[in-house]
């Protein structure tokens, strides 16, 4: 008998590479393999490891944006996320939101310091480079960040977005220019 067993070009040696690094980085993590999960319980286990509180925080997002976003500022890491996506949907979001965090990527520059400075006085150049500068496409860091929040997604329990997620002080600014940007008269009449 003859099998054939037919391999596509390129791609897959990188493929499992990867595949076996999210494995390395998740089990790593030291999270429970016997129970469930919950999204909490895994930010308050990654803000222990990485010594940085991590806070989880539903937003109405303006139309065209991210579903969510990772921001890591001097104090703390936050985790933005569409608030009026599905449950799961929304699980999958903090949970690829939380896979940049444990990859540690670097966001690629869309604005100088100088041009923050000026664009948005207020807020540190680094925290807006980190925030805006990731490319959201099928980057190596973008497919790693959805398969590490794959794989913890696996661990994880029932997600509820009933939990309410207060909007810490110093993201108080943050919070209003994103909310800012929504403008209603673009949504569906649907929400």
């Amino acid at each position: 008998m003859i099998v054939m067993r037919w391999r596509r070009k390129g791609g897959d040696l990188q493929a499992v590479w990867l595949r076996e690094q999210c494995e390395r980085r998740v089990d790593a993590l030291g999270l429970p393999s016997r129970t469930k999960l919950s999204i909490d319980a895994l930010c308050d286990h990654l803000s222990e490891l990485s010594g940085r509180p991590i806070q989880l925080m539903p937003f109405a997002l303006p139309l065209g944006s991210p579903d969510g976003l990772w921001v890591s500022a001097a104090g703390a890491e936050y985790v933005i996320y569409e608030q009026r996506l599905a449950p799961i949907h929304q699980q999958q979001v903090v949970l690829h939101e939380l896979g940049h965090l444990i990859c540690d990527h670097e966001a690629t520059p869309v604005l100088t310091p100088e041009a923050s400075r000026l664009l948005l006085p207020s807020l540190d150049p680094d925290l807006i480079r980190r925030t805006l500068g990731r490319e959201h496409s099928q980057s190596s860091a973008e497919v790693e960040a959805e398969y590490i929040g794959t794989l913890i997604g696996r661990r994880i329990g029932a997600w509820t977005s009933e939990h309410v997620r207060p909007v810490p002080p110093e993201m108080q600014e943050l919070a209003a220019r994103l909310s800012a940007l929504d403008n209603p008269a673009f949504r569906g009449s649907n929400e």
